[in-house]
């Protein structure tokens, strides 16, 4: 089956077109086809879109497919994000999102509050794939010149962050608006769950179908 591969920026350069055409078997997924880009795609943090919905490389593709490979956007580096049992900085995400061109680094920290600790469990690699989506979609809608996510899965004292954002643009308003969409979105999105323990047993928190 044909699939059209979509190219950009620095991609796009290397290939000498905006668009290559593949030949891939029945049921290939999006790895198969960064596979036969290897050497195209090569020491390039990527994100992948079909049919202009971001996809995961297990997604499989069907004939017709425009798969659009998406190289690190707004000419800064691709969103850092991270799914870890161990406790969060906000300073360290904050560092990670300073550049040159901004002037405004807004952070963004969601503490244990009223309970005695939380609880959180995710799946992980979709999770942090989502995350990284979203930062990414945020950089390009707000201007940003650069995003960070980190969640922490595990128990979570009274106190501590469960969840931070970290968003820096040229002005604050760019930078304020880009860190309330990521965290807005990545509440409604992520594939990550909440156990609240105010005594012995605990309590999953009811939530909405991902979008």
């Amino acid at each position: 089956m044909e699939v059209t591969v979509r190219l950009f920026a620095m991609l796009r350069e290397r290939a000498g077109a905006g668009s290559v055409t593949l030949e891939l078997p029945e049921g290939a997924r999006v790895r198969d086809a960064l596979d036969s880009l290897a050497d195209l795609a090569k020491d390039l943090p990527l994100v992948m879109a079909v049919n202009r919905e971001y996809a995961s490389e297990e997604q499989v593709l069907d004939p017709g497919d425009e798969l659009a490979l998406i190289p690190p956007v707004s000419g800064g580096a691709a969103p850092w994000v991270r799914v870890s049992a161990e406790a969060l900085s906000v300073d360290g995400l904050a560092a990670r999102v300073r550049d040159p061109r901004a002037g405004a680094v807004v952070t963004f920290a969601g503490v244990t509050r009223e309970v005695e600790r939380l609880e959180y469990e995710a799946y992980a690699e979709m999770a942090e794939e989502r995350m990284a989506a979203i930062a990414s979609e945020a950089v390009e809608r707000h201007g940003l010149c650069a995003a960070a996510v980190e969640h922490r899965i595990g128990e979570v004292p009274l106190s501590e962050p469960s969840v931070i954002v970290a968003a820096s643009a040229p002005h604050r308003g760019e930078a304020f608006a880009g860190a309330r969409d990521i965290i807005d979105r990545v509440k409604a999105e992520a594939p990550i769950w909440k156990k609240e323990f105010d005594g012995p047993e605990g309590r999953w928190v009811e939530g909405t179908e991902p979008a």
